[in-house]
């Protein structure tokens, strides 16, 4: 008993569990609105389609080209204040969506809340390491996304009991709920966090440039890996529900019980593969993850050549396995990320590390719709062989870290 404990509540620092707290109540927020934005600018505001894409597609370049700029003054403010002014730019935006009603309201907004999107990320991600041991890491990045998930996915079950197109009125209700949780998430961190002291790593305080980062050859290695990664996992990801309601013959609720299997597994999972991965070679076991994910998405053409029943209990396996496959990548990409920055340039690689996936997240959909037009089969293969290059590859990457970044820590508490 005491050890199932310790691996779904592993020993943090209280701050560390104040942030996942907070974060948890903030991606219950998130997750009663994503799931709904097309519904709502199109169903709701009778934006077209096409636009309405362009206009989250505005909110996802943004925060490319905002993460950067943030990452640099999270070195020099710090990453409490940057995060707390994410979070206020964030519960503006998202309150404002509520006051759409035409696409160039959108379009403005979706900047808004972009800028948000762009400096939350590496701000918590530079608090979380500055405010963790490093052998204590992998266990403080799992348990961010077994809370990211579980907020999102109750969020999406809370927000499909509120909104309905019939009445405008529950939208808006949805996006002043998410902007609170913004802010509940931005006090609870200025009254509770302290802001963590980097070390000086011996260059007389000065503060480096992005230059200096992408000149750690292992980093950009290890960062252009994971874009690789989210890209041709999420270029399917995404689109798989359209690929389920039309080739497969799936209902709605059908496929929301197909993501809502993707939660429960990262939820029940992530922390326990956490455990097992301590110890053990980063680089092998992304190579794992890589490979489920291929194994993944060759599962997908089956499920549009079969009867929906059958097609449903394939996808269902695929879900799994893709959800294992996340918790493997949770164990490793973002403690090894981490471990391989400089203190005092923590901010902007913790910027760069969520550029790899902001990028990952625009381009994979993008693409992936684009193929499922051409080939609804054929972008499965493509992604698939995406995955097993990124695997191959990660053999490569593992020659260029340096030896103490190789391993995934054990926590001293657990070694002693």
């Amino acid at each position: 008993m005491r050890g199932l404990l310790s691996t779904y509540f592993p020993p943090l620092p209280r701050s560390v569990l104040t942030l996942q707290a907070g974060g948890l109540v903030n991606s219950f927020g998130n997750g009663m609105v994503i799931p709904f934005m097309f519904i709502y600018l199109h169903n709701v505001r009778g934006i077209e389609l096409g636009v309405a894409g362009l206009i989250v597609a505005a909110h996802a370049v943004v925060s490319i080209v905002a993460g950067p700029v943030f990452g640099s003054q999270i070195d020099r403010f710090g990453g409490k204040r940057m995060l707390a002014l994410s979070l206020v730019v964030l519960a503006i935006g998202y309150a404002s969506y509520a006051l759409v009603h035409v696409p160039w309201q959108g379009f403005l907004v979706a900047i808004i809340s972009g800028i948000g999107v762009g400096g939350f990320w590496p701000s918590q991600s530079t608090l979380i390491t500055g405010l963790t041991p490093a052998d204590q890491r992998p266990s403080a990045f799992a348990m961010q996304r077994v809370v990211m998930n579980l907020g999102i996915g109750l969020g999406a079950l809370t927000g499909g009991l509120i909104a309905t197109t019939d009445s405008p009125g529950s939208f808006t209700a949805l996006f002043l709920l998410d902007a609170a949780t913004f802010l509940v998430y931005a006090c609870v961190m200025v009254v509770l966090v302290p802001e963590p002291a980097l070390r000086d790593s011996g260059h007389g305080g000065r503060t480096g440039s992005y230059r200096d980062v992408l000149r750690h050859r292992p980093f950009v290695a290890v960062i252009a890996l994971n874009a690789l990664f989210i890209f041709a996992g999420f270029s399917g990801f995404d689109v798989l529900p359209v690929y389920a309601k039309n080739e497969s013959g799936l209902s709605e609720t059908q496929i929301g019980l197909l993501f809502l299997v993707n939660t429960l597994v990262i939820v029940f999972t992530q922390l326990p593969i956490a455990r097992l991965a301590r110890g053990r070679r980063r680089m092998p076991t992304l190579a794992l993850f890589g490979l489920l994910w291929a194994g993944a998405w060759l599962l997908v053409p089956i499920a549009g050549a079969v009867q929906p029943e059958t097609a449903f209990a394939v996808l269902v396996v695929v879900m799994v396995v893709f959800a294992i496959g996340q918790c493997l990548h949770g164990a490793v990409a973002g403690p090894l990320a981490a471990d391989l920055a400089e203190p005092r340039l923590m901010g902007r690689y913790m910027a760069l590390n969520a550029l790899s996936w902001q990028i990952g997240f625009a381009l994979g959909p993008a693409l992936g719709g684009a193929g499922l037009a051409v080939s609804p089969n054929g972008v499965w293969i493509a992604a698939a062989s995406l995955c097993a290059i990124g695997a191959a590859c990660t053999l490569v990457v593992e020659g260029a870290l340096p030896i103490r970044a190789r391993r995934t820590p054990i926590p001293a508490a657990v070694s002693a």
